[in-house]
């Protein structure tokens, strides 16, 4: 089983991009006697958050306070890296969001209605 997020992450120069990740899950007995789960290799996490914005709203240019997994539960976001990549981001896809230096990106709410995500901050 495999599965997949995208990861935003600045270079060398300070731009930002995107990448395509997949993960490979592997089969373990993870809570016996329940049966095997398929599960990733762990991050380590430093606290998680609900991240709530409405409709509409809008971000300049910004680098990440820290590197965070954002998961969209409600709502849809468009996000733009300083390459001038944009992705478009709906519940249940995965961002990580590594650009914590450099010029950043682009964050809009370009749903209807209001987004609600799932924020956990990640250790170095």
């Amino acid at each position: 089983m495999i599965a997949q997020y995208v990861r935003l992450y600045a270079d060398s120069a300070g731009e930002s991009h995107f990448e395509d990740i997949q993960v490979e899950l592997s089969t373990v007995e993870l809570v016996p006697p329940a049966p095997p789960l398929n599960l990733s290799s762990f991050l380590t996490a430093e606290q998680m958050a609900f991240l709530g914005a409405p409709a509409g709203w809008a971000s300049d240019w910004h680098t990440s306070a820290a590197r965070n997994m954002f998961v969209v539960i409600s709502g849809e976001w468009e996000i733009q890296a300083s390459d001038g990549s944009i992705r478009r981001f709906a519940p249940n896809d995965v961002l990580l969001v590594e650009d914590t230096v450099g010029k950043g990106h682009r964050s809009d709410v370009v749903s209807n209605q209001d987004s609600l995500a799932l924020l956990v901050q990640l250790g170095d």
